[in-house]
């Protein structure tokens, strides 16, 4: 489940009802109530009155905000009326599970209203009931599978080291996180950084190979080999451009960046961990 345009429209008397329970101080309050209520200034300068509703996003009170509300309106609501179900929520993003698919209908009209009433809407294209299918679930006709926080879970094949294989409802990187990813690599542009050495764009690049190692590779590192494909061919780009000897033949630029990760294996974080130029 995902709110619809939940940060517009967290109701604030509502919020304030919650802040209550968790504050005597009236000065907090006055100032909770000031970042809240102040007018939006656009970027040519015309400024949006406050209409009594939503939290500005980007306000550094904003998500804690966000959170104390959704705390009241789904997780201590769940917990009082679903108290068997299993909740994961990050932020205005919801995963519940079910036992069966009539208490997860059930359970999907009840919190529909029940953030109706808290002034909310359930995204209608992001909101769904997903079959967990695994080996002995064999039910057909429903989505089986959803993406959540840049992983995909969905139903996936698992090998046996004795042989055979069985199907398991598990999760990995999703398409979206890979293409998120190449994009973000092909906007740093360090193709064209020539005036650069190999060393300064290991450097630029480790920090963000580390986050998404330390992220991703979590559950599934195989999953990132498409990822560093990509980026050793931003690598191959950068050396043609920059070493006119190679007379722009990949043949040439592959076997010295090869040649590079032979004798430098602790240069760029990826490779210190297997992922060997292919």
């Amino acid at each position: 489940m995902d709110i619809k345009e939940f940060f517009e429209n967290v109701n604030h008397d509502l919020l304030f009802k919650a802040l209550t329970l968790h504050l005597t101080e009236k000065w907090i309050l006055m100032y909770i109530r000031r970042w809240l209520e102040t007018s939006v200034q656009l970027p040519d300068g015309m400024l949006l009155p406050s209409s009594g509703k939503g939290t500005p996003q980007g306000g550094v009170i904003s998500p804690l905000l966000a959170n104390l509300f959704l705390h009241y309106c789904v997780d201590k609501w769940l917990l009082i009326h679903y108290p068997l179900v299993k909740m994961v929520r990050y932020a205005d993003d919801i995963i519940i599970s079910c036992r069966t698919l009539q208490e997860a209908n059930q359970l999907l009209s009840s919190l529909k209203q029940r953030l109706t009433d808290c002034g909310l809407t359930a995204h209608p294209e992001k909101t769904n009931v997903v079959y967990c299918k695994k080996s002995g679930r064999n039910l057909k006709g429903f989505p089986v599978q959803f993406d959540f926080l840049g992983f995909s879970f969905r139903p996936i094949r698992m090998k046996l080291k004795k042989g055979g294989s069985f199907l398991q409802f598990d999760c990995i990187m999703s398409k979206k996180a890979k293409v998120r990813i190449t994009q973000e690599l092909r906007k740093l542009e360090f193709h064209n950084k020539t005036q650069r050495t190999i060393q300064d764009l290991a450097i630029l690049l480790n920090p963000k190979i580390r986050g998404w190692i330390n992220y991703y590779g979590k559950i599934n590192r195989r999953c990132l080999k498409p990822v560093f494909y990509y980026l050793h061919h931003r690598l191959i780009k950068w050396i043609l451009n920059k070493y006119k000897r190679f007379k722009r033949s990949k043949v040439k630029a592959v076997k010295w960046l090869r040649w590079v990760c032979n004798s430098f294996p602790n240069l760029f974080y990826h490779w210190t961990l297997g992922y060997q130029l292919t």
